[in-house]
């Protein structure tokens, strides 16, 4: 699949040019993490930026944490997942 800029919203803005961003998708989280998958909103983007993330909502769902690592020249790319989708042992 491919972005969908409908699924993300930005949560907060800390007026020196950072955000964190929520982002919903059936995509996998390997998906999500190759370079260009955010270029339709690299105008709103700093390199800093934090993804809160639910990928693979088709099936089992991963949660987890993305940062934007680069955006330059409308390419967008963020480091790999930091999964917080931890055991419940109980």
């Amino acid at each position: 699949m491919a972005f969908v800029k409908a699924n993300l919203a930005l949560v907060t803005y800390g007026g020196n040019g950072f955000h964190m961003w929520h982002y919903t998708t059936t995509d996998a989280a390997s998906v999500v993490d190759s370079a260009g998958y955010f270029n339709d909103a690299s105008s709103e983007m700093n390199i800093g930026d934090l993804i809160m993330a639910s990928t693979a909502t088709g099936g089992t769902p991963v949660y987890g944490l993305f940062v934007v690592n680069a955006n330059s020249g409308g390419t967008v790319d963020v480091a790999d997942m930091v999964s917080l989708s931890g055991s419940d042992t109980d």
